[in-house]
């Protein structure tokens, strides 16, 4: 194999901002894996939070790119054993796998759901979502955008007051993201009021590891909770399902397809609903998202729609969230 690695800098159409950062641009970084004369494309976004850099994420790859690039490809799921045995950071085996099963995909013509013996008759609606902003921006977001589901993110002096106002001039479904910065109580205050509203389900509104007040979360919430920042790994999930209704993987946090497919599996034998979703990412990442769609009871990949312009073609989202899927095959993704 023959590995390429890009930067990109990607535009984003709004500011984004949740409970603790705000940005105007999102570098990422995309690797492609040839082989046989078919390249599979991954991606990998920066993350603060995570301590991860494009930069970094590159150094990690150098560093072993003659134990990749010598291996002799058969599998995804071979390749992620020998990718795990080179100590890669989470981000890094992220963009690696995508890559791995795209090119997969395209050396054996065939979409990645149907090699993984699923199809797409049906799959659930990504939300689309609305950062944290001024009470008259996000409804100027909110009219921007027409669509059947929203993600809300919240983590203010006044998150109730917003969703009320949001509620005026919308009847779509509202999902809750207060991304780590409510307490216990006030997620149990506030969910009578956010149900009322209209509210399906609250994602991760306390600290990651503050599993205390999660059981009383669970214990007393009116709303189901699903879990982001609690779920980063395959092992989290089992914990996760003592104290949360359901789990949202990130596959740049897990380290791609391979190890989600087996979350999620992990998950729905442990009766949690399942959710996938995405970084403020390009096509490239929202492509191999939307080959899990068929797995999955919700689903945001929205990140590609928030940019001002995109760097690649794959799955196409469309008004009102209907899915068309590349005539490629893999993840369907070719750079622009």
């Amino acid at each position: 194999m023959q590995i390429e690695i890009k930067k990109y800098t990607l535009q984003l159409a709004h500011t984004f901002t949740i409970s603790r950062e705000s940005h105007d641009t999102q570098d990422t970084m995309i690797v492609g894996l040839s082989l046989n004369g078919k390249t599979g494309y991954g991606e990998a976004t920066s993350n603060p939070y995570y301590n991860s850099t494009v930069e970094s994420m590159t150094a990690e790859i150098e560093a072993v790119r003659e134990a990749i690039e010598s291996y002799d490809f058969d599998t995804p799921e071979d390749f992620d054993k020998h990718l795990q045995s080179l100590g890669l950071g989470n981000f890094t085996l992220c963009a690696l796998d995508l890559a791995a099963n795209d090119l997969y995909g395209k050396l054996e013509e065939k979409p990645l759901y149907e090699i993984w013996g699923t199809n797409t008759n049906y799959y659930p609606t990504t939300n689309y979502t609305i950062g944290i902003d001024t009470i008259e921006k996000m409804v100027e977001k909110l009219k921007e955008k027409p669509w059947p589901v929203y993600k809300i993110k919240l983590g203010t002096k006044d998150d109730v007051a917003i969703v009320r106002e949001l509620r005026k001039h919308t009847d779509s479904i509202f999902r809750i993201d207060a991304n780590c910065a409510w307490t216990a109580e006030e997620t149990i205050k506030n969910a009578p009021f956010l149900k009322d509203l209209g509210v399906e389900f609250l994602e991760q509104p306390l600290k990651a590891d503050y599993w205390e007040g999660m059981e009383k979360v669970k214990a007393s919430c009116v709303l189901p909770v699903i879990a982001d920042e609690s779920c980063i790994v395959e092992s989290d999930v089992e914990k996760c399902g003592s104290y949360f209704d359901g789990i949202n993987i990130k596959l740049t946090k897990c380290g791609g397809l391979t190890p989600a497919r087996r979350m999620i599996a992990k998950g729905k034998e442990l009766g949690l609903k399942i959710m996938v979703g995405c970084m403020t990412e390009s096509t490239v990442g929202i492509s191999a998202i939307a080959q899990l769609l068929p797995q999955l009871d919700f689903v945001d990949m929205d990140g590609a729609m928030l940019l001002k312009g995109d760097i690649a073609t794959g799955v196409k989202i469309l008004e009102g969230g209907k899915v068309i899927f590349p005539e490629l095959p893999g993840s369907g993704i070719a750079l622009l």
